[in-house]
């Protein structure tokens, strides 16, 4: 395979569903309404340049990265809402289990909710990162068996190309058992325009790619939901105050780990009871001071 396949606005969830559970990836062209685009470069990229590089081959000595985006922009909420990506990332990840209570055998399934939220900016000089597996995180085994435990997306908020660092990708690779050892030779550039996205299974293996540029950044947006029934690797508890948390729509708190779901993951002792926190945030809502209230 030479190159990813590209899906538009146009094309269906089932088709999205279709491409990432066959190649592990999918580029869908134009993911982003223009106005959304624009209040996401200008909510993030003027914070980006106060962030420090990393220190270590994999976060990349020359790469900003910056989390809590929740707390950083409102348009954000924009992105893991969008029908092609939460309906896509809901079905992979909401795989019903059976189980015996008792004399009663029943069915339930996971929720969602956002493991990770970064901007990332990979500047001039950068080495490509190492090639790796998102899910690994939850020391997950391949091959996956038809259980993923993260659905991703890489939003382009400034054009990607192979020479300026657009993630490199292995179709397919979602497949593979952790014997094997990912290659750059098979990985591909992700080339897309800015508003773009690619969506990613957190089984694939990707990277950040090399930027060969002078003087040319690559700024991406990246989101992973992943199974409610793990634990998220980006703490929003403590990255998120509680106020900007009560700020969003009902559907976002959740999102974020502020509900038990069906599996009753995550409950909070309220008047004697084990409930869902979701009840915790009902008397904050309202504005919150210093995040930008653009939707």
């Amino acid at each position: 395979m030479t190159e990813l396949t590209r899906l538009s606005r146009s094309n269906s969830v089932e088709e999205v569903i279709a491409v990432l559970e066959r190649d592990g990836g999918v580029i869908i062209d134009g993911f982003l309404a223009p106005e959304t685009l624009a209040g996401l470069k200008s909510d993030l990229i003027p914070r980006m340049q106060g962030q420090s590089t990393g220190r270590d081959p994999f976060s990349g000595d020359k790469t900003r990265r910056m989390g809590a985006l929740f707390a950083h922009t409102r348009h954000v909420a924009e992105v893991v809402t969008d029908p092609l990506y939460l309906a896509a990332a809901r079905h992979i990840l909401s795989k019903p289990v059976l189980t015996w209570a008792g004399d009663n055998r029943y069915e339930t399934s996971p929720d969602v909710r956002i493991g990770v939220t970064q901007a990332i900016q990979i500047g001039p000089g950068q080495g490509a990162q190492p090639l790796h597996r998102d899910d690994t995180v939850f020391l997950w085994r391949h091959p996956t068996y038809g259980r993923e435990a993260r659905v991703q997306v890489m939003l382009a908020l400034s054009d990607f190309t192979a020479e300026n660092g657009g993630t490199l990708v292995i179709p397919g690779s979602h497949r593979w058992d952790d014997e094997r050892q990912p290659l750059t030779s098979e990985a591909i550039p992700t080339e897309m325009t800015a508003g773009s996205a690619l969506i990613f299974l957190g089984s694939t293996y990707h990277a950040g790619g090399q930027n060969r540029t002078q003087d040319e950044l690559r700024t991406g947006l990246t989101i992973a939901l992943d199974a409610a029934n793990l634990r998220q690797e980006e703490n929003m508890y403590l990255a998120l105050p509680t106020a900007v948390v009560a700020s969003y729509p009902e559907e976002i708190q959740r999102l974020l780990g502020w509900s038990a779901g069906a599996n009753n993951m995550g409950w909070v002792e309220i008047d004697g009871q084990m409930a869902d926190p979701i009840r915790l945030l009902r008397d904050l809502d309202g504005p919150v001071v210093g995040l930008s209230a653009s939707r």
